[in-house]
């Protein structure tokens, strides 16, 4: 052992401490994710709102944390959530246990589920890491209704899913949602129908 080893140990010290420092401004300065980064997730709607979820429960079972709750309900034609016989009445994602793999986004049919870009769910309360459906559905959209309300894509389930964007886009629909959508104080009246699902 030289008299110079300590120098050189420092050596790596003091060269350091120039370097250009790393350090993110969080949160004043918010980081731009990928594109295809997964954060929290979302249950999207089709352009009229009516919820794209079935209440088939894959997610749940998909999910190797045991995070998702969901509760099926069935739909009637004086209250209807989703095109299809049963929606989604009950769902529930715990935070806590979520380790964001991804596997309920790929058991979903429907494409219900999405994840998002969103990343802050820090919290001081476990209760509220436990996300409920109000908090997980895409927000309305202008020209979106909120259910319970009857299709207006289609006749059918099947209609939503093989020509659902296109009966969107036809002018006697978007003028039909619009004479039908009770309008929220203070909203803008809707010009189309949205074709693309919320992010």
């Amino acid at each position: 052992m030289g008299m110079f080893d300590g120098v050189a140990g420092f050596g790596v010290t003091f060269s350091t401490m120039f370097r250009k420092v790393v350090t993110e401004d969080y949160p004043r300065v918010k980081k731009v994710t990928a594109p295809r980064y997964h954060g929290r997730h979302q249950l999207n709607r089709h352009p009229d709102g009516l919820e794209k979820c079935v209440g088939c429960e894959l997610c749940a079972w998909a999910c190797p944390a045991d995070a998702i709750y969901v509760e099926g309900g069935d739909n009637t034609d004086e209250e209807r959530f989703s095109p299809g016989e049963r929606y989604g009445a009950i769902y529930q994602i715990n935070y806590l246990r979520c380790i964001g793999c991804g596997l309920c986004i790929e058991a979903c049919p429907t494409r219900s589920l999405t994840m998002t870009n969103e990343y802050e769910l820090a919290d001081d309360d476990r209760q509220d890491l436990i996300y409920d459906k109000d908090r997980l559905l895409a927000p309305l959209l202008p020209g979106m209704e909120q259910p319970p309300h009857p299709m207006r894509l289609g006749e059918n389930e099947q209609d939503y899913y093989v020509q659902g964007p296109e009966m969107a886009r036809r002018p006697d629909v978007q003028d039909q949602v619009r004479e039908e959508i009770p309008m929220v104080s203070g909203a803008a009246t809707p010009d189309a129908v949205p074709t693309q699902e919320a992010r």
